[in-house]
């Protein structure tokens, strides 16, 4: 069997350039008026197709991501929703943070009675995470 060399040290000094959290477009998340207020319908919003980029090495992370809710007087508008989503692709973001990012700032603009973000992020090395945040509205007991 033939010997091959490798030479890894070309590896050491590569990394991708990475933006920062202030990236993300919040501010383009738009809501629609609910028009069911008091009827505790449950919405679910499944994408495969979320990205971000690990923060040392500026390689991709995929996930597919899970937003259960139940509205208050608010829906989320779904073109925004997927920019907002799709602005984290070159963030620099752990994926626990990313995954707890996604929960507040969809709190903060729809001021659900009850919101679950599952995040299960595609494995690396070996090793897969799931990451499962949940908020529920002070005095909201469903």
């Amino acid at each position: 069997m033939a010997q091959v060399e490798h030479n890894h040290t070309k590896y050491n000094n590569i990394r991708f350039d990475i933006q920062d959290e202030s990236a993300i477009m919040v501010d383009i998340l738009e809501t629609i008026p609910y028009e069911y207020v008091g009827k505790k319908t449950e919405v679910t919003i499944p994408t495969s197709e979320f990205t971000s980029v690990c923060p040392w090495s500026g390689l991709p992370d995929f996930a597919d991501i899970k937003i259960t809710f139940i509205p208050n007087e608010k829906l989320i508008e779904m073109k925004s929703l997927k920019y907002y989503l799709t602005s984290y692709r070159n963030v620099g973001i752990y994926q626990e943070h990313a995954t707890n990012k996604i929960l507040e700032d969809l709190v903060k603009l729809a001021d659900p009675l009850y919101m679950r973000v599952e995040a299960i992020w595609n494995a690396r090395g070996g090793l897969g995470t799931e990451v499962i945040v949940e908020y529920r509205k002070e005095g909201y007991e469903g």
